[in-house]
């Protein structure tokens, strides 16, 4: 009792700080991530309004929203470097400070270049955030919990998503877009205090000395390295085909979609929207566990995206979905290609410890790649228009729509293809040489 009346440290104390100081820190940096996957998601609720304020076809919406995927595919291999030499806590700061002031500067623009080059900024800031979070629980966590970790920083992530739907939806649609977008910005200065007050880059100094020790190898033959290694490769393509529903449905076409072909309202239709992200919320921390509990890799993912392959082509392919059946397969759809989490401890177990941010950047633009595609559905969707309007939004038919979400299910398969290739590394991570 003494102890406690008089501020002393006991080893209970201690040991409490320790247990809890690593979920404290990653969920800190995961708010990063967080509020970066809003960024991403952002247009599903502001789109028909950019249309009509600025009277943008949907191609060129496209490109707007692709922005942020052009820096950050330019941008992943670099961030995994800068992560690899320079501490975690520090780039989280500055990454995430110039997003802010980007979704600032979005909110308050009235020409399209200026949004394009705050979406491309926003896009280089958030090139960092899920790399960074891995790095932090590589440092923080054993191997055996990494996938399991990983996937909680993801769920955390996908509220991001879902709250970039009706919520933001609703918002837009009662105070306007770019108020909407400045109450975004707001949320992202709350975030940004509490990663300054609680990340730290790891537990002991030994982190620091990673970071020394990398910066001495070679540059070419570390880069080399990650580069060589097809693990990298084909984990980083599994998960952006799988990743394809968030950036096509999710962050921008969905709610089109399913307005205009399912004839729901805008709010209905981001309910149905938001299950993807919901799915992904109970899919991500689950599969991770089970990945980890059965000590295997590659047949969770197998099973993952054949499931994912049978749900999109139900939507697809069924005709007069009720309201309630769309909700159950767009959940089903963020449940089954979470299986996509499983490559980020895999590609952490495939390199040595020290190459992770590095190898984590190189899938990491390859899965980042697939937003790249916004603009490519924007174009194929476009392709046999005829130039119909409602409300000053374009209006598409379902053969439309059909030809650009033929995308998703050839990029199942693509991804089911990988995951046959990719080597079982029973959840071992290589040693660290």
């Amino acid at each position: 009792m003494s102890s406690v009346i008089t501020g002393t440290v006991t080893p209970a104390s201690v040991a409490d700080n320790a247990r809890y100081l690593p979920w404290l820190t990653c969920f800190c940096a995961a708010l990063f991530f967080f509020f970066e996957f809003m960024q991403v998601n952002i247009f599903n609720a502001i789109a028909p309004s950019l249309m009509k304020e600025f009277s943008l076809s949907a191609a060129r919406v496209g490109h707007i929203s692709a922005n942020y995927f052009y820096a950050t595919l330019i941008f992943l291999i670099p961030a995994g470097m800068i992560l690899d030499r320079v501490s975690t806590r520090k780039v989280i700061l500055v990454a995430m400070s110039s997003s802010v002031l980007c979704t600032y500067v979005f909110a308050t623009m009235n020409q399209i270049w200026i949004a394009e080059l705050s979406r491309f900024i926003t896009g280089l800031g958030g090139s960092f955030c899920l790399i960074s979070c891995i790095r932090l629980a590589a440092n923080w966590f054993p191997p055996r919990r990494l996938a399991l970790v990983i996937g909680l920083i993801v769920t955390l992530a996908m509220f991001g998503g879902m709250l970039a739907q009706t919520p933001m939806t609703l918002l837009t649609d009662m105070l306007g877009w770019r108020k909407m977008m400045l109450i975004n910005a707001s949320v992202g200065v709350l975030i940004l205090v509490l990663i300054m007050l609680f990340v730290k880059d790891g537990p002991t100094e030994g982190n620091v000395a990673a970071h020394t020790n990398l910066a001495g190898k070679a540059f070419i033959k570390a880069f080399g390295r990650s580069l060589a290694n097809l693990q990298n490769w084909l984990a980083g393509l599994y998960t952006s085909l799988l990743n394809l529903p968030i950036f096509l449905l999710g962050a921008l076409w969905g709610g089109l979609y399913l307005v205009q072909i399912q004839g729901l309202s805008r709010t209905q239709a981001s309910f149905v929207t938001s299950m993807i992200f919901f799915g992904t919320i109970i899919g991500s921390p689950l599969i991770g566990w089970c990945s980890d509990r059965i000590g295997k890799r590659r047949l969770p993912m197998i099973i993952c995206a054949s499931l994912s392959l049978a749900s999109i082509l139900i939507v697809m392919f069924t005709p007069s979905l009720s309201l309630l059946s769309l909700l159950l397969l767009f959940f089903a759809i963020g449940f089954f290609t979470s299986g996509q989490i499983i490559s980020y401890p895999l590609i952490a177990e495939s390199n040595p410890k020290a190459l992770i941010g590095t190898s984590e950047g190189i899938a990491s633009t390859l899965i980042m790649a697939g937003g790249t595609l916004q603009p490519l559905f924007g174009t194929l969707v476009s392709f046999n228009w005829q130039h119909r309007y409602l409300n000053g939004v374009p209006l598409y038919s379902k053969n439309d729509f059909m030809l650009a979400m033929s995308m998703i299910p050839v990029a199942f398969v693509i991804g089911l293809i990988a995951a046959f290739f990719i080597r079982e590394t029973y959840c071992k991570p290589l040693d660290n040489v």
